[in-house]
């Protein structure tokens, strides 16, 4: 079996978190590792073991046994690099969300159709065990969803990432949050979004976002979608879902699945890991060996970036 090479671009707190998984997966190896900091940059590669390392992803897709990026970079920048890497003959993975423009997310698309490569969104709760689960029941016809209602809560009133570290960028609610849970109730729900409505709290003085938001979404078979987003929430992190179906309840957090009674199902058996990280990537690598279209392709994920901007329109 051939070794793939893999480039990632943003050694931050989400990128050593695909390094974490690219270690755990045979025939895959990182090579090229690209930061914003030179130094903090090397750092990462010397911990992982990779031999180059770099401030510019140019660098990176010129080494020509590169095969493959993992794009974990702000996310104004996920749609031109990843038409860059696909331009250099890379297979693409772009962190969710693909890009925070429609116009953008169709470049991409276009690329990848020019191109014939696999071109990838990072969209992780279509990997996850515990949402996998439910995904099982559904496609054997033993459970359809009614409603969906979801929170996605953080205590985020400065621009901190996962480690606690100052963000480059800003973060929001709509164009990344708001794209796990738009993605998956049309993914779970077997069915496309037909109607989407939201409404936002006030912007923050310094950050431009808003720091609330609710959104309703249904479903062409008549499933509806409740999501609820904060950044003001001083209380449990992340996000929780409730699958109210025709034959029963769900509560998924994370990697980690109950019923509506509160008893824990066992998903370990459900794939390979419990790491939805890692399962994304395994299909990534999977798709390019495979030379088929990835589960959570560009194209797969458009709808998703359609609904976002329909919803931002409304807000604006």
């Amino acid at each position: 079996m051939k070794t793939l090479k893999v480039a990632l671009a943003g050694a931050g707190a989400f990128g050593t978190k695909h390094l974490d998984a690219i270690k755990l997966i045979d025939g895959v190896e990182c090579v090229s590792v690209v930061g914003r900091e030179l130094a903090k940059t090397k750092e990462v590669a010397a911990k992982y073991g990779i031999g180059h390392a770099t401030t510019d992803l140019a660098d990176s897709l010129a080494i020509k046994e590169v095969d493959a990026v993992i794009l974990c970079t702000p996310t104004q920048m996920h749609a031109s690099q990843a038409v860059a890497c696909m331009k250099a003959g890379k297979h693409v993975q772009a962190e969710i969300p693909l890009a925070d423009s429609l116009r953008d997310a169709y470049r991409v698309l276009q690329m990848q159709e020019n191109t014939g490569l696999v071109a990838m969104c990072g969209h992780t709760r279509r990997f996850n065990p515990s949402h996998q689960w439910v995904r099982q029941r559904i496609t054997s016809g033993q459970f359809n969803i009614q409603q969906m209602d979801v929170q996605t809560f953080f205590f985020r009133r400065s621009n901190m990432n996962a480690l606690g570290q100052a963000r480059s960028w800003t973060d929001h609610l709509l164009w990344h949050h708001a794209a796990h849970t738009v993605d998956l109730f049309a993914y779970q729900a077997q069915s496309p979004i037909v109607k989407a409505n939201a409404v936002q709290g006030p912007l923050h003085p310094t950050l431009g976002i808003a720091m609330d938001m609710s959104i309703q979404l249904k479903a062409a078979n008549g499933a509806i979608c409740t999501l609820s987003l904060s950044f003001n929430n001083d209380g449990p992190l992340g996000t929780y879902f409730r699958y109210i179906g025709d034959t029963g309840t769900y509560i998924a957090r994370y990697d980690d699945l109950f019923n509506g009674k509160e008893d824990k199902i066992d998903v370990s058996k459900v794939a390979v890991s419990m790491n939805g990280i890692e399962l994304q990537d395994r299909e990534f690598f999977a798709a390019i060996r495979e030379a088929r279209e990835p589960n959570a392709s560009v194209r797969q994920v458009l709808p998703c970036y359609e609904v976002l901007h329909d919803l931002g329109r409304q807000l604006a």
